[in-house]
């Protein structure tokens, strides 16, 4: 992987991780189009990831200390509460990590007909979401159980972890700016526990070394273009224009689609 190419995928990555058109989609067609091994991209892939979430951190800085600080005077108190359903949040993706990584990771073969087959999804999903009514409440723990199974259903590339985790918090009636809050701070500790378990594995003969010079370019092009994104979508959910995004999902699935 050539420092050009990280800086490309890098900005895909940081640009779509919180726009609702599936950040592992985009960088399924960029590898393709790319010629970028399926070994080599994995690791690429969770290294962007950890820059974006490094990107949810200083967007969220003021919650998350927030929620450390309630959690450090153990008491069950709102941050713990809030904490606890982000915990039950959490439980199928982990489920789906320990018991089929091998079969995700067979999915990230560059099949950009799946991942155009995934985007179609994504873009049904937004295009639900204006069915959705408004209850105006919190997240429950129902809710934070029901989110995280389709944050499960989101390890496939195509489908956007943001567009799916958010159109489901929508259905169930949660109010807007709530559900964008809590699906941005759910996916923390998922990918960074992703990442962890990347550099365990990194002596892995399997493994591909891709380079210090790309992984870095890559991690600070993500880092950067995910402040904005980030930024941006929050405002974007607010003042519901979704169906621009399903729209968008519905020509970039047909072009893959086509080229596959």
């Amino acid at each position: 992987m050539t420092w050009i190419e990280a800086l490309l995928l890098g900005l895909v990555q940081g640009l779509t991780e919180f726009l609702p058109v599936s950040s592992s989609g985009h960088l399924e067609l960029g590898k393709v189009l790319l010629d970028i091994e399926a070994k080599e991209s994995l690791t690429f892939s969770i290294i962007v990831h950890a820059a974006t979430v490094l990107s949810i951190i200083v967007v969220f800085y003021k919650n998350i200390r927030e929620l450390f600080s309630g959690l450090i005077k153990f008491q069950w108190n709102e941050s713990t509460i809030y904490s606890a359903k982000i915990a039950v949040s959490m439980i199928p993706v982990g489920i789906v990590g320990v018991f089929f990584m091998t079969e995700v990771e067979s999915v990230y073969n560059g099949n950009i007909v799946f991942v155009g087959s995934m985007l179609l999804v994504t873009a049904s999903l937004l295009l639900l979401t204006y069915l959705a009514k408004s209850k105006d409440k919190d997240v429950s723990y129902r809710d934070a159980f029901i989110i995280g199974i389709a944050q499960a259903f989101a390890v496939m590339p195509g489908i956007s972890r943001s567009g799916a985790t958010i159109a489901t918090g929508l259905f169930l009636g949660v109010r807007k700016d709530l559900v964008t809050r809590f699906s941005f701070l759910m996916v923390l500790v998922p990918i960074i526990g992703a990442t962890i378990f990347d550099i365990v594995r990194a002596d892995d003969p399997d493994a591909v070394a891709i380079g210090i010079i790309p992984l870095l370019i890559g991690f600070v092009a993500a880092f950067l273009s995910g402040l904005f994104a980030c930024r941006i979508m929050l405002n974007i959910v607010r003042q519901g224009k979704l169906i621009y995004f399903a729209i968008y999902c519905i020509l970039a699935a047909s072009i893959a689609i086509f080229l596959g």
